[in-house]
């Protein structure tokens, strides 16, 4: 099982995990050491209909945060402005902005 983090735009986004199996994984996360996905993508490329058969199991499986022993994805909601950070859709290359930028 690994362990996805979503983050929403929303003011209250509370940062949830949740627990997936490899294969839901793969669909959200499908390149190689990918470990960011913006569901905006997800559904362009699986398409509406089969990303709701992947994230309904994911839902019913939160996971505490105390209980948490790695986030292996991250996957953002209303979040597209992120995008240009994300380039690679890792995280260990995002490109971290000089100065004021938000």
């Amino acid at each position: 099982m690994k362990n996805i983090q979503i983050i929403d735009g929303a003011k209250n986004c509370s940062y949830d995990i949740f627990s997936s199996t490899e294969e839901e994984f793969h669909v959200l996360f499908p390149e190689p050491g990918q470990d960011v996905e913006f569901i905006e993508d997800a559904l362009a490329r699986v398409g509406e209909v089969n990303l709701g058969k992947v994230m309904t199991p994911i839902w019913k499986r939160p996971v505490k945060k105390p209980e948490v022993t790695g986030i292996h994805g991250t996957l953002f909601y209303e979040l597209l402005w992120k995008k240009k950070y994300y380039p690679t859709k890792k995280s260990g290359e995002m490109i971290v902005p000089f100065g004021n930028e938000k």
